[in-house]
């Protein structure tokens, strides 16, 4: 099926300016309920080692990547959205929070080389986000990011039209090759008619 022709977080923002305002509170709505909001960020600090650091493609309100600092990593979160960029700053002050294009970040360190990082992490349902074009220079991005031995982890619901096939072919034109593949963020197994994808990917 193909891809959407335009990123669909702009074009759902652009017909309702009060979106992502809405958004950002929803999941402070569900934080303080007591709901259990850090299950992908769990996976991701079992897998770092302490201090790593760590790239948050599409953070939102930082609401993965502030986890991962308040444990001790390095983290570095881009999104699209200003709001949601201001939102993750004022909750999770102390790590970097960039307003960025997936499709076309780049990202340098303090001395002003280019990041690498240890792990990338795009929880949410971002690659279904991003137009069909936008898709494989995203990936590009995140692979250009990645120190030699890192590894990228890309979750989001394969039903909400991007295939866990067509998502493999784009990650191999990109430059990465899937190393494990689960069901979910808590690593149920991976099987064909599964509607969610987590994919453990390294540099191809």
């Amino acid at each position: 099926m193909p891809g959407p022709e335009r990123n669909v977080w702009t074009t759902v923002v652009a017909a309702n300016p009060g979106h992502a305002r809405a958004y950002a509170q929803r999941w402070r709505d569900l934080e303080a309920a007591g709901r259990d909001i850090d299950g992908e960020a769990r996976l991701i600090d079992a897998m770092a080692d302490r201090g790593s650091r760590i790239l948050d493609a599409g953070c939102g309100t930082g609401r993965v990547g502030g986890y991962l600092a308040a444990r001790g990593h390095d983290v570095v979160g881009v999104d699209l959205d200003e709001h949601l960029i201001s939102v993750a700053r004022e909750d999770h002050p102390g790590s970097r929070w960039e307003v960025g294009d997936l499709a076309t970040f780049t990202l340098h360190d303090a001395q002003g080389a280019p990041l690498a990082v240890d792990l990338v992490v795009s929880a949410g349902n971002v690659m279904t986000f991003l137009a069909d074009a936008e898709r494989v220079p995203a990936l590009a991005r995140i692979r250009a990011h990645l120190a030699p031995g890192g590894r990228a982890v890309i979750g989001f619901q394969t039903a909400r039209g991007y295939s866990a096939e067509e998502f493999a072919g784009d990650a191999e034109r990109a430059g990465l090759a899937i190393s494990q593949r689960f069901a979910s963020w808590q690593l149920a197994p991976w099987t064909d008619d599964t509607g969610f994808l987590v994919a453990v990917l390294v540099a191809g």
